[in-house]
């Protein structure tokens, strides 16, 4: 075995033997050396959940029943939110650096996340139920190209890039979601190219097949007079997105960042509904999603302030093909669904000391429904229906980090709408509710 010059030097002084160098060096193949610079990470959150009001079956048509991952199951009791495990390959600073992510999700928080096409079972005319208690949150191959300052790519499913919150709760100055992150999309499947222009700005835009959540989800066009279940031919998503951040001569402002993106594609669950007498399918159509966030430094170092903006249009919407058998006749209609929903949130962090902070978050919600039906016989024979709903919602969060690695909260939100419909078509038989919430994260 052949060694350099600098080896042979360091092992005639006696500071390494020539013994142990050739073993290092057979060690140097390309699979271990790549495997040298993996990481490994991840957390483990479990949870406390008492719906102070309402509870019992009220809890279910209640405004907390459509928080995410807060459902009924959760209440009043003790809970296992979800396991994370990342395993990771951080890009070097090569112009043609590769790398890669890999987040897996492990317990009730990871039912239903992102199923894939073939990850699910069918209850019946009931819908389609998802199962599975393991979920692939991310995966992708990080790739750079040397383009000006380096374009660096993901390619295959990424999170989402828009919303001021992310579906680890450890990251979020919350336990429980927001509103905006109810009607954000959660994960695509796609490639994602991020471009940074300077120390100030950086641009990112991308392709996937569907704005709806689903690992190799498809876009189908089951649309009346349509081939059912058939697939749309070159329906993707396209998103983008610019991320300001604040230089250090803004003095105090330093440091604070700026977001903007909109996403538009197809969104739908195909969920087929049937029965003798109610022979139909849904048929989701297009939406877009535009959200800008900013998290904004103070003159008093230990406060964050906050504030964000979601808007989606056509929030699931499409339309409802019906056959329905009466006697000799056949009747059928078409209704088009589709929905306006606009929040606005704000936040406020005040880290008192190193272990102990203060988060808030309020949030106000706007959205109009829209149903327009009209019959597949009859000309004349049309309706337009709308309905109106606000709300607000405020969260109070106090986090005290005692032991090392662990992050620690307790929590009380409100929620309150006016009318009785909550993003989707349930009717509420509150219209407030009260939630006590105690987490606690360790990370590894």
């Amino acid at each position: 075995m052949k060694f350099n010059k600098w080896t042979l030097g360091l092992a005639a002084v006696g500071v390494i033997s020539l013994a142990s160098a050739a073993r290092a060096d057979e060690k140097l193949n390309p699979l271990e050396t790549a495997l040298s610079n993996t990481t490994i990470s991840g957390y483990v959150s479990a949870s406390f959940n008492w719906a102070i009001s309402p509870g019992g079956q009220a809890y279910q048509d209640s405004p907390a029943a459509f928080i995410p991952f807060q459902g009924k199951n959760k209440q009043d009791g003790f809970n296992l939110d979800v396991v994370k495990l990342s395993i990771a390959k951080p890009q070097d600073e090569s112009p043609w650096a590769s790398g890669y992510q890999v987040d897996l999700l492990f317990g009730p928080d990871a039912v239903g996340y992102n199923p894939s096409p073939n990850a699910f079972y069918s209850s019946g005319s009931g819908g389609t139920t998802y199962s599975a208690d393991f979920a692939i949150k991310q995966a992708y191959v990080a790739l750079r190209t040397p383009v000006g300052n380096g374009i660096d790519w993901k390619i295959g499913v990424f999170d989402s890039p828009l919303g001021y919150e992310v579906f680890d709760a450890g990251s979020n100055p919350n336990y429980t979601r927001s509103w905006g992150y109810a009607i954000e999309p959660t994960e695509l499947t796609g490639v994602l190219a991020t471009y940074k222009i300077n120390d100030e700005w950086s641009i990112s835009a991308g392709i996937a097949n569907t704005l709806m959540a689903g690992i190799n989800a498809r876009a189908y066009d089951t649309s009346y007079n349509s081939p059912r279940n058939h697939q749309r031919d070159w329906n993707k998503t396209f998103l983008g997105s610019v991320t300001f951040t604040a230089p250090s001569s803004w003095g105090w402002a330093a440091g604070s960042s700026f977001y903007a993106g909109a996403i538009y594609g197809f969104n739908g669950n195909n969920q087929y509904f049937g029965g003798y007498n109610n022979n139909g399918f849904y048929a989701n159509g297009n939406q877009y999603n535009v959200y800008a966030g900013i998290t904004m430094n103070t003159p008093w170092k230990q406060l964050t302030v906050g504030a964000a903006f979601d808007y989606v249009h056509n929030l699931n919407g499409g339309s409802v093909d019906r056959n329905t058998y009466s006697g000799d006749y056949y009747y059928g209609y078409i209704d088009r669904y589709s929905a306006d929903v606009m929040v606005f949130g704000l936040y406020g962090t005040l880290k008192a000391t190193d272990k102990l902070s203060f988060n808030v978050r309020g949030e106000y919600l706007y959205a109009k429904f829209y149903d327009d039906w009209s019959s597949l016989y009859y000309i004349n024979d049309h309706g337009l229906f709308t309905t109106d709903l606000s709300g607000v919602e405020l969260t109070g969060t106090v986090e005290y980090d005692l032991w090392a690695n662990v992050i620690s909260r307790l929590e009380i939100r409100w929620d309150h709408v006016d009318q009785n419909q909550f993003l989707s078509t349930s009717y509420l038989e509150e219209k407030d509710s009260v939630g006590f919430y105690a987490n606690v994260i360790y990370k590894f």
